[in-house]
């Protein structure tokens, strides 16, 4: 049971995995930025076997208080954070059908998440084309074997480098303005995780005099299923985060309020998976932009 928790744990935390949130691959011009503060939470009592298959668990809850930031340090260079400021991790009393015993405690713990910083960079932009790259350094600040048991996390421990591939295209029909961008990208693991491929594509519609953005995801990853972490460290998380997949939809709102601050709401949804939690989590922000 321990090694089940601590590996849906640890691959509940790979799905909020750093989107640009402000939209496709394009860098923000000098001087202009993207800055939310915003919420992101999911309260899950299924979850995806290593063989795909949905299986019950003890309820978990994890919740993020994270600060997100693009700044166009030129216009082709654009500086990346995301940090979740208050993260927390519980999990509920498991009891017994029988004697309605408690069998296992529940847990929490409270703390800072792991970090990403990176920079994007313009490859070209030109008719409505825009392709980039950015690299995501994951900077382990969370904690890794939390509560009583050691077995809840805000963190994985380890240092991973992401590297992915942006290419969008930028259209528009009368009052309304449009995009597509389709990404692929490497994240190197160390401290034994298997390394990863990511993939995703979205598409965003602005409309009603530029006030509502809708955007809809479709993201993934994929293991390459070679972590060297022996079986039989069964104190340490690390291994247990190794071989998460999920293929996720992810559809979202925003409201502009103005041209600079507006709100916005997203879900998250794996419809297939390995070792990751089957509910859908839930986002809500305010953002701010800079520039605009």
């Amino acid at each position: 049971m321990k090694k089940l928790i601590i590996g849906l744990l640890a691959g509940a935390l790979l799905l909020p995995v750093t989107q640009m949130q402000a939209g496709g691959g394009w860098p923000q011009p000098k001087g202009h930025g993207y800055f939310k503060l915003y919420e992101w939470w999911l309260v899950a009592d299924q979850h995806f076997t290593d063989q795909g298959l949905i299986d019950p668990n003890i309820t978990f809850g994890i919740f993020n208080t994270s600060f997100y930031a693009e700044y166009g340090l030129t216009d082709r260079l654009t500086v990346v954070l995301n940090v979740p400021l208050f993260s927390r991790n519980y999990f509920n009393n498991q009891v017994s059908f029988t004697t309605g015993e408690i069998t296992m405690p529940g847990e929490a713990i409270n703390s800072i998440g792991d970090t990403d910083f990176g920079f994007q960079f313009g490859l070209f932009s030109g008719k409505g084309w825009s392709a980039s790259t950015i690299l995501m350094l994951g900077i382990p600040l969370g904690v890794d074997a939390g509560g009583p048991g050691g077995i809840l996390q805000t963190g994985d421990g380890e240092f991973n480098q992401y590297l992915r591939v942006d290419l969008g295209r930028g259209f528009g029909f009368g009052n309304v303005e449009a995009y597509a961008n389709v990404y692929a990208g490497f994240n190197n693991r160390t401290n034994g995780f298997s390394d990863e491929y990511r993939f995703g594509i979205e598409a965003g519609v602005t409309f009603l005099n530029k006030k509502i953005t809708a955007l809809a995801r479709l993201y993934g990853v994929e293991s390459l299923k070679n972590g060297d972490l022996p079986a039989e460290r069964s104190n340490s998380t690390s291994i247990f985060a190794n071989n998460s997949e999920h293929l996720t939809i992810s559809p979202s709102i925003a409201y502009n309020i103005n041209e600079k601050w507006g709100v916005s709401a997203s879900l998250g949804k794996a419809i297939s998976g390995e070792i990751i939690f089957a509910n859908t989590s839930y986002s809500v922000g305010v953002f701010m932009k800079l520039g605009n």
